[in-house]
């Protein structure tokens, strides 16, 4: 299978820009994800910390 994708790949022109890209994506999505997290207000990482166990009684009680 890897072996299809390698010779395919070979055959395309510029086919080095693709890796490029993708390596521009993922960086690019990170540091928004980095400055998203950072820039994050104190209140909000509590009540996302605190999700898991709001509903700890319905869930004990289904089980």
């Amino acid at each position: 299978m890897f072996k299809f994708i390698k010779q395919y790949a070979e055959t395309m022109n510029n086919a080095n820009i693709y890796p490029m890209i993708s390596l521009f994506i993922f960086f690019i999505f990170f540091i928004v994800l980095t400055v998203l997290v950072v820039k994050m207000k104190k209140e909000r990482v509590t009540e996302l910390s605190n999700i898991p166990f709001e509903n700890e009684e319905l869930t004990n009680s289904t089980l």
